[in-house]
């Protein structure tokens, strides 16, 4: 799990409502979840980098995204150093939560050991919300 050091991009709950849509507010800030399977990017093949839709910092390739079907979209992996890890007790279990770390956004959870075909045996279960998605063709996609 990551420190609990400040993130770099600070604002003001007012500051933040008013670049962030309402639902991006709601999961970005307010650690919300978007209803499976209507996320933007779930089946996204696209290739490129996917950003934070609050500060823009490059969180994601496409080269490690993958098909869960779990109704989010699915990483096996972060860019290094673009995402912390926090434990979670919210709902009564325990989850690892990830946000990113020039903004402290929540992006979603990790799920560990489910035996997905991808090197890291990790799910980062991402809320489309949270992110922004930039075509670069130098990012090349296996699927």
């Amino acid at each position: 799990m990551s420190s609990n050091v400040a993130p770099p991009v600070q604002k003001s709950e007012d500051e933040w409502r008013a670049i962030l849509s309402p639902e991006q507010f709601r999961i970005l800030r307010q650690k919300g979840t978007e209803r499976a399977g209507t996320g933007e990017y779930e089946n996204t093949k696209d290739d490129g980098i996917y950003a934070c839709a609050a500060c823009n910092a490059p969180l994601y390739k496409s080269t490690t995204k993958f098909s869960s079907g779990c109704g989010w979209p699915a990483f096996f992996d972060g860019i290094p150093g673009a995402i912390n890890q926090h434990e979670d007790r919210s709902y009564g279990m325990s989850r690892t939560e990830i946000t990113c770390a020039n903004c402290g956004g929540h992006l979603g959870h990790i799920f560990r050991g489910e035996k997905f075909n991808t090197p890291t045996d990790e799910r980062h279960c991402v809320n489309s919300v949270s992110l922004k998605f930039s075509p670069d063709p130098n990012v090349k996609s296996e699927a």
